[in-house]
């Protein structure tokens, strides 16, 4: 199993490393930055406030192929702490024929995240992901791998299908399936386990700057609890 997860992703990042070159982008540094609001912080099919609202922001830096990034949100886990995610992550996006891959590392971070919970809550995955047009819509998969998962969860695996079509001008359709697996049997507790997730939704770009986004998620383990429930939730999000 620890072969099978490492040779996926390390077989994805040597072809696209292979291939980088064929589009490098010249130009030159572009910060981006966006601020939030949402009725539900879902990732991965669960919430990750407790199904309360969300507030988030971040700031994006690419140059070339390359990019890297912060962003922050609110957390509920049902615990005093933590109650503030900071993400930090970087990673190229070469153009392989016709594929447009993301090679990346997420340091999912967390403030006093060991308060009331059995193993640190923050983790870091490497990302291997690929997309391509098929006709008006894109079609894409993608591999995270963690080598240890918070909640003592020892080694994870989430991989997903997605795809997004254009709706006329301004509206989107998109959505994807996916399933996160967990090697530890102790995950936070042996309370959960691995779990198929899915969703699909309509984001609107009401600006050039201003989109909005509802959206509908469940997973197969609604009997973990609320924050595993079928779930519709509303976002607002600007970018600049």
């Amino acid at each position: 199993m620890k072969f099978l997860k490492l040779a996926l992703v390390a077989a994805a990042a040597s072809v696209a490393m292979g291939g980088a070159a064929m589009a490098q982008d010249e130009s030159g540094l572009k910060l981006s930055y966006n601020v939030g609001v949402a009725s539900d912080y879902i990732f991965r099919g669960v919430s990750n406030t407790n199904t309360k609202g969300q507030v988030f922001g971040g700031v994006d830096a690419t140059y070339g192929i390359g990019y890297a990034g912060v962003w922050t949100s609110n957390v509920d886990f049902g615990t005093p702490n933590p109650d503030q995610e900071i993400d930090v992550y970087a990673g190229v996006k070469p153009t392989v024929g016709a594929f447009n891959l993301d090679l990346g590392v997420i340091y999912y971070g967390y403030t006093k995240d060991k308060n009331g919970a059995p193993g640190s809550y923050s983790y870091t995955e490497v990302k291997a992901a690929a997309s391509t047009a098929v006709g008006p819509a894109t079609v894409g998969a993608a591999v995270y791998y963690s080598p240890e998962f918070p909640g003592d969860g020892g080694e994870a695996l989430y991989y997903e299908l997605n795809g997004s079509a254009p709706i006329g001008e301004k509206l989107t359709l998109s959505g994807a399936v996916g399933r996160q697996e967990v090697d530890a049997s102790t995950y936070f507790g042996g309370a959960t386990d691995s779990y198929v997730t899915w969703n699909a939704g309509v984001t609107a770009a009401i600006t050039d700057h201003v989109s909005a986004d509802i959206r509908y998620s469940d997973t197969n383990k609604s009997d973990y609890g609320s924050i595993y429930h079928a779930a519709v939730t509303a976002s607002l999000k600007v970018a600049f």
